[in-house]
Parts: C-alpha cells; structure tokens; sequence
C-alpha cells in the first residue's frame, strides 16, 4: 500500500534529484540578475534553530512577476523547486504568506497571487497560490491558454541548511551571486535557511601603517566583471595574543540579508515590468561595531552572528572590522601621525554602505549605527565625528563607558599630548624607535604586545572636541538615540577581592575610598564579607563607569534637543557570554528544577550579556534556555532592537508582528509601550526583563551626584 507520507517522500525525492542536476550543470552561482527577479528568503523564525517546530516552514520568493516555464526553471537554477502544499502544509508557511501580504500592502509592487508546483495528480498544468486582501489563501490551476502567457512572482522551496557557529554549508548548491558590488565585481556568497550571508568583503584596501584607510572601489568598473568570493571571513585584524587569521590587511565586512533586488542599483530596471521598483522594497541597514576595548575583537565572532537579526527582524546587518590596539590608534607629538585609524577605518566602512549596500537589499539612507562597550564608544564617537555625518540616521550605543577610573577615556578624548604621556612616550622607548618610520619597520605583533594606545584622540579631523558635544548651540543632530547599560556592567571591570578591607581593596582597583560613602554604598547583609565587599563595589563600579555618565548623556541630548528621539533601557535579565568574563556572580544559581541556572535567583546581570539576547543567538550557539522566559525575552529583545533599526522606534508595529506570528512579542507590547524620553515628558527608562516594565527617572540619582556625575553633568 502506497502512503500519503511515502507518496510525499516520492514526489520530494524526484524533485530533488532533478534540483540536483541542475545545480550540477551550472558553472556559476545564480544571481537575482541572471533570473530577472529579486530574490527573498521568508522564514518563521522562532530563534529556536533547527529543533523548532516551525524548522521546515521557509520559502524563497521570486517576487518579479514571471511566466511559469521561466518560475519552475529560476528555481532550479536555485538548487530548489517550486514550493508544494503536498509537501509542506500551507498552514505551516501561512505566518509567511501573511507576512507577503503585510509587505504587499507597504510596496504595493508586490503581487499576492504566486506560482507554485503543479499537483500530482495533473503535473503538466500550472498552479497559483492566492492570498486574499482578508488573509485567506487558496490554490487554483491555471487555465492551459492562460497558463502560458501569465506572469506571477514564484515560491519556491528553501530547504538550504541550518548553520550555526560550528558548521556553514558553503557548498555550490546554496551559493548566490550579487552584481555591480564596488563597480564590476560579482560577490558570491551563500545562503542558509535564514539569510543570504556575504562574508570578508573587502571595503578598504591594505592601508600603509599609520595611514587613514581610503574606500576601496575595485577597478573603477574599466575591466572586465570580476568574480569575487563572499564565502569566508576575512582575517581579523592584528590584536594582542597574537595567533593564526590576523593580518594588517583586515578591513573586511560582512553582510547577512533576507533580500537582493534584481539590478545592480538596488532597483528593478527595465523589461516592462515598471522600471526602477520603489525604494521601499529596501530594507534599513544595521552596521555593527564590535567591543573589545580597542585592542580585541573580530566582526567574525559567532556571538553577534547577523542571521537571526536580518531573518526575524526583516532588516540588513553588516559587521566590520578595524584596525585595533597601536596599530589603530597610536598618536605622535610629529605633527603627521594624528591617531584614530580605526575610527577612520569604521567611516570608511560607512562609505561602503552607502556606495554598495543597496546591491544586497539595504537603503543607504536607513542606516543604523551600533555596537557595545568599545563599540559603544565608537558609535559616540561617530556622533562626534564631522567625517561621519550624514552617513547613519540611528545609534545604538550598548553599555557606553565613560565617567571615572578605567571608564574616562571612551567618552572624554585625550589631546595628542595626553596620548603620548599615557603610550606613546612608552611605545617608543619599548621599541628603541624615534619616529614613525622606524615603528613601520617592526613586526606587527611587537605593536600590540606590552604598553597599547587603544585611545580616542583629538586629531582636528575624525574627531575635533573633547567630548560628543551636546550642547543647544550644536543644534538638532537629526539622528534617533537608543541607549542604555546592564543592571551590573561595572561588576567584571574589578577583581573578586582577597581582602575585607575596604580601602586597601579600593585602592587597588583604582578606586577613590572617599567615593565609597556608606550611605551612598553600604555593605549589603550577608556573613559573607568579601562577597559584600564586591558587590557595594560592583555597584560603585557600574554607576561611575556606566550608568551615571550615560543617563547625563540623555539627559543634556533632551535637554538641548540634540536627538530627534530617545530612547533609553536597562536591562535586568542578562545570558552571560562565554569566557570573559567568567565570574560565578554573573550566572544565576543552578538548582535542580534549573540545572543550567535560575534567572529568578539573586546574580550579578553582567557586562555582555545581552549580547545573546540583541542578536538572538542562544538556539545557534548551542546554549539551553534556562527557564521559561528566557526564550521570549530573547525574542522581544530582537523584535524591539530590530524595529529601532527599522524605524527609529522600539514598539514594533501590531501589524508587522501579527503577520509574522510574534504573538509572544505582540502581547508583551500591548502590555506596555516603550514610551520615548522628551523634554516634555521626562525621562522614561524602559526596565528588559520578562515582563519588562517602564520606570520614570533615573536610578542612582544620589549615587551619581555623590561621585560627581550628576544627571546635570553636560548641563
């Protein structure tokens, strides 16, 4: 007896196989060129990976309108077959289908009738999918004689693999080509089941050492198209610890997006189908700048993988490399070698975007900047920076560092002399080196080992103030604020001490014992002396670090209207990435109803951990929820960062989540808006936990005036 399940089975197989000779056959990676169509990858994304229930629920639309002979092949071309409600349910995919219709309502270029597989039953003649305006979808055949001369968008399968950050599938079945990139180049990259991935894209050639990174622009299109590899990450850039993958010639990128428009310009051109599509079908672009204290770091890292943020989110992510440690900020006292190398390098990755993201789905002119702890301090710098205006419209600074002790430095600009007397005087004597020619000389490796100039300057060119000036006289900067710090970020920044004393322990962590007042500070009631000790410290840490001089920074952008809006966030649930900052107090007590920790118990939520959260990568790392809300939250965390890079706003539209299904999310909004700090309105800080909550004013008001960084501070 012949199943429906193993008929199913049958008509996948004989499907497949013949995906696979076609796949076979060609020498080049398609490209949404080559089949005349723009190509998206539409997923129920549940950031639950491979073991969720909806894993399988993925389609690849062709969204130009084509004729079914050309639909059935542009799908092989693709290592796929037209989509088959036999094999996969339409109930499985209707978040999918609700989503095109959503999408349909905001570029209305976008068709709601699509091609898919003729049924078993009549192979040879053509079938439609329709969604109706109301939601409800069905299937038709289509007439012989119209069969041949109607033209729909496609659904096809999507069955390219799950990666994670262990294993990609870079094979040549799931390879795609993107046209006109830096002027003639094709980049091929690869898709997986969420986003097509572009990997170690050149946006700067080699600089020269000690020289500003300058745009790189392939051959200025007078030769022939070039083919160039998007498959593997670039190298990282060379940083202390030295090891294998770094080089000086590490200004890389890497591009993650669920759509890449038909021409090269981002549009639609020609072949009477409308001309140039409108510019709504790009998505806005987030740009990602990783932390690492100016000395580490990689865009390569897996922590902050852009798959799930571009799928669930519906956006474009791009992480960059740039020059870190002496290398990328060394300044002299010679009148030439001016520092801020990797903050030009990070500009020059902003050209980029704006030059060539519109080749892989994203709007120039919807660009997001963002990044955490030291790439917190690069998002304020481009704030700060004249070379940077008017290259990103929103900024996402995550745990900005600034204030007191080991903070100061990432909001408050040394001068050139300063740098010298903190590195640059200890870098040349280390070195046996006058001036810069003899440090070009060295090994690379020598520049990033001992005494680092990992510091911002005031250079007169990237950045000419001592400080992001948020005064009234700078006028409106145009640009939407989200920010905000972890309930604890300062807790990893000081050592667990070994001592109960008070002042020798300060003292040591290059704390002031006078800041410590115990009416501001007190030791909390525990027999545990040490552990009390760490903690009122931790406190101390992540107020004059963290909290204190990032409220004084909304506070005076409100106060003088620098930003259009703001908003602004502390969270109070955290995952704590792996290795650093490994401290017991930052995991939540493991018990044996939560072995791998229960968030509901007192820990320290510390610096990085909404990193997970941010980019939703728990599933792709391999890492356990460790209750039951760890999963929504997770996903409420994306949704709302993901709908600021959209938007400008948090609050995801009702419309958008219900389409997408992100009931989770779409009732954690309707319990409680993110409500924008204003003048008008006050300071309005949006509490991340599950449930989150909305709290008026600023914690540690006292707190921070009694180490002087009032909330006045810039004021």
């Amino acid at each position: 007896m012949v199943t429906t399940s193993s008929l199913r089975g049958a008509i996948l197989s004989a499907l497949l196989s013949s995906v696979s000779l076609t796949a076979a056959a060609s020498n080049s990676s398609p490209s949404p060129n080559t089949l005349d169509s723009d190509l998206t990858i539409i997923v129920n994304n549940d950031l639950q990976g491979p073991s969720s229930p909806s894993a399988n629920a993925s389609v690849l639309l062709l969204s130009n309108s084509l004729p079914f002979s050309q639909a059935s092949q542009s799908c092989s071309s693709l290592g796929e077959s037209l989509y088959s409600p036999e094999l996969v349910s339409t109930a499985a995919i209707k978040s999918n289908l609700d989503y095109l219709l959503y999408r349909s309502g905001k570029c209305p270029s976008l068709g709601t009738t699509f091609w898919i597989a003729p049924s078993s039953e009549n192979p040879s003649v053509p079938r439609v999918i329709d969604v109706s305006p109301s939601g409800r979808i069905s299937i038709s055949n289509v007439r012989s004689g119209k069969g041949k001369t109607a033209e729909y968008p496609v659904l096809c399968t999507q069955t390219a693999p799950f990666s994670n950050n262990q294993a990609q599938d870079k094979s040549e079945k799931w390879q795609v080509g993107v046209q006109g990139v830096n002027g003639n180049e094709k980049v091929t990259g690869f898709r997986d089941r969420l986003s097509f991935r572009f990997l170690g894209l050149r946006y700067a050639p080699k600089p020269e050492r000690f020289t500003y990174s300058t745009l790189y622009r392939g051959d200025g299109g007078k030769g022939k198209q070039k083919e160039v590899s998007g498959l593997e990450y670039g190298s990282q850039c060379v940083q202390g610890g030295g090891g294998a993958g770094q080089s000086e010639d590490c200004l890389f990128l890497n591009v993650w997006t669920p759509y890449l428009p038909a021409a090269a310009d981002g549009g639609n051109k020609g072949k009477g189908k409308g001309g140039d599509k409108k510019k709504k079908d790009l998505r806005p672009v987030a740009v990602w700048i990783h932390g690492g204290a100016f000395t580490s770091g990689t865009s390569s890292d897996s922590t902050f993988d852009g798959g799930n943020m571009a799928s669930r989110g519906d956006v474009v992510v791009v992480a960059i490399n740039y020059r870190l440690s002496t290398l990328g900020f060394l300044a002299l006292a010679d009148g030439k070698t001016n520092g801020n190398y990797g903050l030009a390098d990070q500009v020059t990755a902003l050209q980029w975007v704006r030059e060539n993201i519109a080749k892989f789905g994203g709007d120039p002119d919807q660009v997001t900047i963002f990044g955490q702890s030291a790439g917190a301090g690069s998002v304020r710098a481009l704030l700060a920076s004249p070379k940077a205006k008017g290259l990103f419209k929103g900024a996402i600074p995550l745990s900005n560092l600034g204030g007191i002790n080991y903070g100061t430095t990432y909001s408050r600009y040394y001068t050139i002399a300063e740098e010298m007397a903190v590195a640059g005087n200890a870098i040349l004597a280390a070195t046996n080196c006058t001036d810069v020619a003899c440090l070009r000389q060295l090994p690379a490796e020598k520049l990033t080992s001992g005494t680092a100039a990992r510091y911002l300057v005031v250079d007169g060119t990237y950045l000419v103030s001592p400080e992001l000036d948020l005064s009234r006289s700078t006028g409106p900067s145009g640009i939407d604020l989200m920010m905000g710090i972890i309930h604890d970020d300062g807790a990893p920044f000081i050592s667990y001490p070994s001592t109960a004393n008070q002042t020798a322990y300060l003292l040591s962590q290059g704390f002031s014992p006078s800041l410590a007042s115990p009416s501001l500070f007190p030791l909390p009631p525990t027999p545990n002396a040490t552990l009390a000790l760490f903690n009122s410290s931790s406190r101390l840490a992540t107020d004059g670090i963290f909290r204190c001089i990032d409220q004084a920074t909304v506070q005076a952008g409100l106060a003088n209207n620098r930003f259009s809006r703001v908003f602004y966030y502390e969270f109070d649930r955290t995952y704590q990435t792996g290795g650093w900052p490994n401290l017991d107090v930052c995991e939540p007590p493991k018990t044996a109803s939560h072995p791998f920790g229960d968030p509901s118990k007192p820990y320290l939520r510390c610096h990085s951990g909404e990193l997970y959260y941010v980019f939703g990568n728990l599933a792709r790392q391999g890492l356990p929820v460790r209750d039951e809300k760890d999963l929504p939250f997770e996903q409420f965390v994306l949704d709302s960062f993901a709908s600021f890079i959209r938007t400008g706003d948090p609050n995801p539209d009702e419309g958008f989540l219900r389409a997408r299904g992100f009931e989770s999310t779409r009732r954690e909004v309707q319990r409680g808006e993110w409500v924008a700090s204003s003048r008008r309105a006050g300071v309005m800080l949006k509490v991340l936990d599950w449930p989150s909550r909305l709290e008026s004013g600023w914690r540690e008001v006292q707190q921070c005036k009694g180490i002087g960084l009032g909330v006045d501070y810039y004021l």
